[in-house]
């Protein structure tokens, strides 16, 4: 056999059986040639013209240290026959694929240590005698020889494992020792390659003559290894090596030049834009009305029939197998792909029932059911030439094609990650079709094993095979056969838009074996999360901040709160992130001040920022749906589909939950009558229809504090307002009445009034934040003081933390409210809509948005709108927020901006937060510049440090502060926010937002001063 031949022998051959189903799969241990190995250029797919499919020629690898950059695969280049070796000096390509186990043969002394160097990295090399060497500290111990190799084979197994080629430099002339490795490359999916050194034995014993440490190296050794090496080279092909290389000589070896392949179904340089077209079936009207549908041009040859389709923007056909069989129109079908394909404007990879017509159009016994005979029929009105040409197109199909980067994978039946982009049998008969769980259905049929709920890759995995009656995103794999031949729809993906267009069957085609209702693997539902997703350390992906990562002893403590207290986490795409405080300032009577928000954000390169007014309630998130119909297709559909992401339970609209998940009110009607206020000012405001979407994502803040933090002023604020309030009375009135006898306790009687004060001053700081709510807020209104349970600055408002337990002042989650009189929200960011994330808005923009919201409320209330608690005499529900725009570079802009805050915080106001008015801004060195500091009112900094905080000795203790810690957590939770919008906007599985949402969760459980 020449060495050409030894190369290509067996590239196709595939490791096992075709396929676990009996009703479909060959009988018999035949083994179909398959086509994962094989070079770029092998088949009609890649040698179409039109479209250029190859990757773009590369510069040859030359021999480099571990330091220098990995080099990139070179072109192909023709292997010549021994006989062209022998007679031509030119140099001689030896074929490797970029992912594979090449073993190097060779007796010692071959140089195979110096041709792994000449032609490989250093880190791809593993040598048996290093390892020896590391086992025992003597390379030339054959004592440790069998630790040696067990550290081989593990490390051999780690990088195959990681998808690193891997050269393992050992003399291998044992059939044993290849055995294990050849196992070991099967294990991985992966193809063993042999380069075999065969060196003339006077050769190998002068040069280990001229190694001190093997000169002594008995003659018999390297006889033995040259018999040895002799019985093998006929068997290894038979050994499982899908290439075989024989150097004979040392010109041979010297001229020699290793040539790295991509493998065939590594197509990642095509990056699209994709139409990906699910299981046609034969049904070639319906593909030519999809075609159409999705922008194609028909071209038909002289009898009419179409044989080729082209689209104006470039875009490329990938069809995922099933092209024939059932169908009235199988032929058809083939001519119009192949002439696609033939071209360059389309993609194909192989079906099962191409599998089983590709063994019948090669003479192979093959059972006719399953459509097979219908198809048989249709092609025998064919000629000759074009069966031959559907049997070399069908032979040259490959399993699956990896995509746009790596970010996409298509394939016929799915595909789990460890099988991207691997060549094997097992990979194919995957791919092809699937796996099952070795039990029939009640219509004989096997039960398929729901690969997709254990899905968790990177890349996205569309592919068909499971009529389904919708395309459903499950976990980042779609199933596009939606049973057009049994009467459904044909489906096709636009990617990267992840937009689904189909087409209705003209007729049915094909009764189905079992009603076309089952859904694809998981169903609408599945299994979206599961807890190997959050537990233990995690690492997360952010494209801003890079991998983050997460404390096991954090996840669990966000687990507690996530699974107990949170909100469905179909309704939680998004937490927002803590908010770092100014730096401290060195003003006299303050801890925070403008001055200092300023120069830092100066400091930082950024010239123009927008201040905001810091609202007195709590952090709110608000997802609110167009109207009742999208929230009811919302809740039938699976996550993702159409870019509607949200499973929304049957009654519900959106979600109104707090910073850490929860909901805000237990009474679904509440949160229902929010919703429907801003989705009714949303649609006056003319917003669904400018942001294209039907759901908003908003951040917000929902007021008053004593909604959410009842309990809390009770128990932390209200009893130290009512001690002080109890027992200074008394103090004061014993003092003064010393002083009056002549006593003298002046310092002391002037230090309790001061005390008196602060905590005078402290009660009045939190009830600024607290008012009355619904039927309580109403019967509080009085005729000379109609707004003053609305008044958020109102100093005399009702206030349910100056009670011990009235029944109007319960907290608003045990029974909801009647109404929402005295409830404000205040929305100041639009955060994501269907299809985007508008977090790089700029704040300007943004809150332009929000005025419009706001402003139309009135109009809403005019006509009566939805129940929000607003009339002619009272505030609506939504609040404007105030701002204003400093240039951290003017100081007369800046001391603008110091007196706003004054002016806001003396009128009772929390302070104000400060943001670059551009978003997502990084600094010189690249890190990401905080999206906000806080800079808090003086007055409202008591109800944090406490009434006596304002003390020269206690100001000077508190400046002190550490804020690093603080500042990073609240980067890291922007980040992974950023993050979980991101996937959420690009329609990526729950599980992929919800990794983001909860790490936000868990970095808030870092031991951090809660008062900063």
């Amino acid at each position: 056999m020449t060495d050409e031949r030894r190369t290509e022998y067996g590239d196709e051959s595939r490791h096992g059986g075709e396929s676990p189903e009996a009703s479909e799969s060959p009988k018999g241990g035949e083994s179909r040639q398959g086509h994962e190995g094989r070079p770029e250029g092998s088949t009609p797919q890649e040698r179409a013209p039109g479209r250029q499919l190859q990757p773009e020629p590369q510069p040859r690898p030359e021999p480099q240290s571990q330091l220098q950059p990995e080099p990139e695969p070179e072109p192909e280049s023709q292997s010549r026959t021994e006989s062209q070796s022998r007679t031509e000096p030119a140099r001689r390509a030896l074929a490797v694929p970029d992912l594979s186990l090449v073993v190097l043969v060779g007796a010692t002394g071959s140089g195979k240590s110096t041709f792994a160097a000449r032609h490989f990295r250093t880190t791809e090399v593993l040598s048996s005698d290093v390892c020896r060497g590391l086992v025992s500290d003597d390379e030339n111990d054959q004592s440790a020889s069998g630790d040696a190799f067990a550290v081989l084979h593990f490390i051999a197994a780690k990088r195959l494992a990681a998808g690193r080629l891997t050269v393992v430099d050992a003399t291998n002339v044992q059939a044993e020792a290849r055995a294990q490795l050849v196992r070991l490359a099967r294990e991985h999916d992966v193809l063993p390659v042999a380069i075999v050194l065969d060196v003339p034995e006077q050769v190998c014993a002068a040069r280990n003559a001229a190694r001190a440490d093997r000169a002594g190296l008995p003659r018999r050794v390297i006889q033995r290894h040259q018999r040895e090496l002799r019985r093998s080279l006929r068997h290894l092909e038979r050994e499982g090596f899908r290439k075989v290389h024989l150097l004979r000589g040392e010109a041979e070896v010297e001229s020699a030049e290793v040539v790295r392949e991509r493998r065939f179904n590594d197509l990642r340089h095509l990056t699209g834009p994709f139409d990906i077209i699910g299981d046609i079936h034969g049904c070639r009207a319906e593909l030519e009305t999809l075609l159409g549908r999705l922008g194609y041009a028909l071209v038909r040859d002289a009898l009419g029939r179409p044989v080729d389709a082209t689209h104006p923007e470039g875009r490329t056909a990938v069809f995922v197998g099933d092209l024939v069989d059932r169908g009235p129109d199988s032929p058809g079908v083939l001519r119009l792909v192949m002439g696609m394909v033939g071209a360059g404007h389309a993609l194909c990879v192989a079906g099962n029932h191409e599998n089983k017509l590709g063994r019948y159009l090669k003479g192979r016994k093959v059972q006719h059911t399953h459509g097979l005979a219908e198809t048989i029929e249709q092609l025998e009105k064919e000629d000759a030439a074009f069966r031959a040409e559907a049997g070399a197109f069908i032979h040259g199909l490959v399993s699956h094609y990896v995509l746009d980067g790596g970010g996409l994978v298509v394939c016929h039946a799915g595909l789990p990650e460890k099988y991207h982009g691997r060549t094997s049998g097992r990979v194919r008969s995957f791919a092809l079709y699937g796996d099952t769980t070795g039990e029939t259905d009640e219509f004989g049929l096997p039960v398929r094993y729901p690969w997709a709920e254990d899905y968790r890759g990177r890349a996205a995995v569309v592919y068909g095979h499971t009529p389904t009656p919708r395309a459903n995103w499950l976990n980042n794999t779609l199933c596009l056969d939606t049973g057009c031949v049994f009467g459904g729809v044909m489906t096709a993906l636009r990617w990267p838009e992840r937009e689904l267009v189909d087409v209705a069957a003209e007729r049915v085609w094909y009764e189905p074996a079992r009603p076309l209702a089952a859904e694809a693997p998981g169903g609408a539902d599945g299994r979206p999360l599961d807890l190997d997703d959050v537990a233990g350390r995690r690492i997360v992906e952010t494209r801003y901040m890079g991998r983050l990562a997460v404390k096991e002893e954090n996840a669990a403590a966000a687990l507690e709160v996530m699974s107990r207290f949170a909100i469905d986490p179909r309704l939680l795409p998004y937490l927002p992130p803590t908010m770092a405080p100014c730096a401290t300032s060195a003003e006299d009577g303050y801890l925070e001040h403008p001055a200092e928000a300023f120069a830092g954000y100066r400091a930082d390169g950024v010239r123009e920022v927008v201040c905001e007014e810091k609202h007195m309630g709590s952090r709110a998130v608000v997802l609110v749906c167009r109207d009742e119909a999208v929230a009811e297709e919302l809740s039938s559909r699976a996550y993702g589909t159409a870019g509607t992401p949200f499973g929304v339970p049957k009654g519900a609209s959106g979600a109104l939950y707090t910073r850490t998940g929860r909901p805000f009110f237990d009474d679904p009607g509440t949160t229902e009558r929010i919703l429907r206020r801003v989705r009714e000012c949303a649609e006056e405001a003319g917003l669904w229809a400018e942001l294209d979407t039907d759901w908003l994502l908003l951040d917000a803040e929902l007021m008053p504090w004593s909604l959410k933090a009842t309990g809390l002023l009770r128990r932390q604020y209200a009893a130290v307002g009512a001690a002080a309030g109890a027992a200074f009375p008394g103090v004061l009135g014993a003092l003064e009445a010393a002083a009056a006898r002549g006593v003298e306790v002046s310092p002391l009687l002037a230090r309790q009034r001061d005390r008196a004060a602060d905590a005078a001053a402290f009660t009045e700081a939190y009830r600024r934040y607290c008012w009355r709510v619904g039927a309580a807020a109403d019967a509080s209104r009085t005729a000379d003081d109609p707004h003053a349970a609305d008044a958020p600055h109102a100093p005399h408002a009702p206030h349910a933390a100056d009670t011990p337990h009235p029944a109007d002042a319960r907290h608003a989650t045990t029974d909801g409210l009647a109404d929402l009189e005295g409830v404000r929200l205040a929305p100041f960011q639009i955060l994501a809509v269907r299809g985007r994330s508008l977090a790089g808005l700029a704040h300007t923009d943004q809150l332009a948005l929000i005025d419009r919201l706001v402003a139309a409320e009135d109009a809403v209330t005019a006509r009566g709108g939805a129940e929000a608690g607003a009339g002619a005499d009272r505030p609506g529900l939504l609040a404007t927020t105030r701002r204003i725009i400093v240039d951290t570079d003017d100081p007369s802009s800046v001391a603008a901006g110091t007196a706003w805050w004054r002016e806001l915080t003396a009128d009772g106001g929390e302070g104000m937060v400060v943001k670059p008015v551009r978003a997502l801004i990084r600094q010189g060195d690249g890190r990401l510049v905080q999206p906000g500091v806080k800079c808090r009112g003086r007055e409202y900094l008591r109800i944090v440090y406490g009434p006596e905080y304002t003390r020269p000795e206690n100001l000077a203790r508190l400046r002190s502060r550490h804020l690093g810690h603080k500042r990073s957590l609240a980067l890291r939770e922007y980040a992974l926010g950023l993050e979980a919008l991101d996937r959420l906007a690009e329609g990526e599985p729950l599980w992929r937002v919800h990794e983001a949402v909860f790490a936000v969760l868990a970095l808030e459980s870092e031991p951090v001063d809660p008062r900063l």
